[in-house]
């Protein structure tokens, strides 16, 4: 089951698809450098490794250093510092491993890029674009060093080259929306009016490619809305806005600018100079690839953009996240704490700021913060969601729903953007137990916001879990599914629901899906192990309930697969009965009585990387800074040989670039 609660609270600031979160647990112990004290080589290595899988950025530098004292040569080990320094934000220690790693294969992509950006920030324009030629480029390097590469000739007095620069830009199409957003800002900084006017509709009439990568999008239509209002054209300049609006309601950096629009204020472009424009490019690729999983790869491109851009409020805000992403409250904070007092984002970063102290266990402070966050505008309903995802988290639910009641009394005429406090009140009600109560709330969220994942997989998941509405409920969590078909914890809820209805067949080949998505999650684990001992696959549902012991799940949960690791789980009555029904029939739970699972919301944990049981393929899990070329040369003794794995993984095909930590890849048999 997968009732997604007050964790993920839509922040209207942000998109309508990302979210002020209580991230995950985010207790992370400072690593002082006399930890250190390990006496080799394999040692150090061997504890670098395990501190970055476990997410702490600090050790695993720290291990890397002393690993590299006692072989300053080994390539591999300066490979995996340069990442870290530069994921941790320490990007110019990072520059003399850089250089050194200019010209090794499988780390140029990462290693010329840190040297492009220095050139760029110290105005070396050439000396970026020869930094950036690559011998081996994916779509994303090709993609990512040819935009760049086009703000280093305009920094150079090339105007005309860095426009020609992204029209020889040949690639997958969802290169489109990237090279005429850039196109747009370029020609605009160049004072190509006709070109930037051109460019920028042309990213405004995208609202396809707009999808898969919303941020980017949104930004573009704010740098088109501020190029309209400077040529007087207000009006249009508003439509713009209005676009803006309808893709994604209540984004503040929009409200904003039509503010100062409405105003007759005078309007600064997006982009004002190389650099940011530089940074632009890192940041919109980095918000486009950021999916779960995925962070450590992110936060890389987001800490080269902010070495060009460093009080960029986007770029902190999405850093912020990734941080949250990783279980690591205090650097989030330390994010956050950054964001000028000027910008339209600092009270998004307030609130957010307010969340990561409860993550903290500080959660006095937190509620004090966002009391105080609450008290300074009473209207904000991003405050409400704040306080009440505090009051969630310590299922405090009484409060949570006083707080909502208050906030619902402030909401003259529900607008889309306030599905999420009719959906959070549902919650709370429904948490009270007071059912009456919660159901026309998420009706209400519904009625607001009819697509909705969240809302139609807490609601459908519900019915079904009290035995009413079964088909209109299942119906309501494969619409959740088919939104998001890559959400482990929705997917989790449509094989649950199965599982509870007593379709069991059905149950394991959503569950099997929701693992392959999460397989770090110790309940999704645990719910597949139930699933595989109901249809007779006895040794593989053991083996799921240990990994899933294995993945430190709640103390609550734990108890339970321990019993069922003794026990295993008592049968169902009436089984050959319902293996005889028709499908309509098998919608009675009643006729199958499974033990009683509540639908309790559960906080999702961060995603990790974890090594799987194979039966058919090698299977390799991605380390960070790893490239198809470096895992073939590893794990097959050639790393020519990354053509092979492209056949086995075709969903790579289009962007062999494109893996990311914790990535599971089928490999070919190692060469004899």
């Amino acid at each position: 089951m997968r009732l997604l609660t007050g964790r993920w609270i839509v922040a209207a600031g942000l998109l309508a698809s990302t979210a002020l979160t209580i991230p995950a647990s985010a207790n992370q112990p400072e690593t002082p450098l006399e930890m250190v004290r390990v006496s080799t080589l394999s040692g150090a290595y061997l504890a670098a490794r395990i501190a970055e899988t476990d997410n702490e950025l600090d050790a695993s530098i720290a291990y890397y250093q002393r690993a590299l004292s006692f072989d300053p040569d080994n390539q591999t080990l300066q490979q995996s510092l340069l990442l870290g320094l530069i994921s941790q934000g320490s990007f110019e220690e990072a520059l003399p491993f850089a250089e050194k790693l200019k010209s090794a294969p499988e780390v140029e992509r990462f290693s010329r890029l840190a040297l492009g950006v220095d050139a760029i920030n110290k105005g070396e324009y050439v000396e970026a674009q020869n930094f950036l030629k690559l011998a081996l480029e994916s779509d994303l390097d090709k993609l990512i060093t040819g935009i760049m590469t086009a703000w280093a000739k305009l920094g150079a007095g090339d105007d005309a080259g860095a426009l020609a620069t992204l029209d020889s830009l040949s690639g997958p199409e969802w290169y489109n929306l990237f090279v005429s957003h850039h196109r747009g800002l370029i020609a605009d900084l160049a004072g190509d009016t006709e070109a930037a006017r051109t460019a920028y509709e042309a990213t405004a009439t995208n609202a396809a490619a707009g999808g898969a990568a919303p941020d980017a999008y949104l930004r573009a239509l704010e740098a088109y809305a501020g190029f309209l209002a400077r040529q007087g054209e207000r009006d249009e300049a508003l439509a713009v806005l209005d676009k803006a609006e309808e893709f994604a309601p209540g984004r503040v950096t929009v409200v904003a600018l039509r503010e100062h629009i409405e105003a007759g204020d005078e309007i600064a472009p997006l982009i004002p100079d190389v650099k940011k424009g530089t940074a632009e490019v890192l940041l919109n690729l980095a918000t486009a690839l950021n999916r779960s999983g995925g962070e450590s790869f992110v936060r890389l491109y987001l800490q080269y953009a902010i070495a060009l851009w460093p009080d960029s409020d986007a770029i902190l805000i999405q850093l912020a996240g990734v941080a949250e992403q990783q279980g690591d409250g205090a650097r989030a904070i330390a994010f956050y704490e950054r964001i000028p007092d000027a910008s339209p984002m600092k009270r998004v970063a307030e609130l957010q700021l307010g969340l990561n102290l409860a993550d903290l266990d500080r959660h006095d402070e937190a509620i004090e913060h966002l009391k105080a966050a609450l008290s300074e505008d009473q209207d904000d309903m991003r405050a409400y969601l704040a306080l009440g995802g505090v009051y969630s988290s310590q299922e405090k639910y009484q409060e949570s729903a006083d707080l909502y009641d208050r906030a619902v009394a402030l909401i003259s005429e529900p607008k889309r953007q306030d599905w999420n406090i009719f959906y959070q009140r549902g919650i709370a009600y429904e948490r009270l137990k007071e059912w009456p109560k919660a159901e026309p709330n998420f009706r209400k969220a519904l009625e607001l916001f009819p697509e909705q994942p969240q809302v139609l997989n807490y609601l459908g998941y519900s019915w079904v879990d009290m035995n009413m509405n079964l088909q209109e409920g299942l119906d309501m969590i494969q619409r959740a599914v088919d939104l998001r078909p890559s959400d482990g914890y929705i997917v989790d809820s449509l094989g649950w629901a199965y599982y509870r209805l007593g379709r069991f067949d059905d149950a394991v080949r959503e569950l099997e899906r929701a693992v392959g998505l999460m397989p770090a999650d110790p309940v999704l684990n645990d719910h597949l192990g139930d699933a595989y001992w109901r249809v007779g696959r006895k040794l593989e549902a053991t083996f799921q309930w240990k990994h899933a012991r294995a993945l430190d799940p709640e103390p609550e949960i734990l108890a339970d697969v321990e019993k069922k690791l003794v026990e295993g789980l008592p049968p169902v009555e009436d089984r050959a009965e319902v293996e005889e029904t028709t499908e309509e029939a098998s919608l009675a739970p009643a006729m199958v009585p499974i033990p009683d699972v509540p639908a309790a919301p559960r906080q999702p944990a961060p995603a990790a990387a974890v090594e799987t049981v194979s039966t058919g393929d090698p299977v390799h899990v991605v380390l960070p800074g790893e490239s198809l070329w470096s895992i073939a040369n590893r794990a097959l003794g050639d790393g020519n040989r990354y053509n092979d794995i492209l056949e086995l993984n075709p969903e790579l095909r289009g962007d062999p670039g494109r893996i990311v930590p914790g990535q599971q890849l089928r490999l070919p048999q190692a060469a004899n």
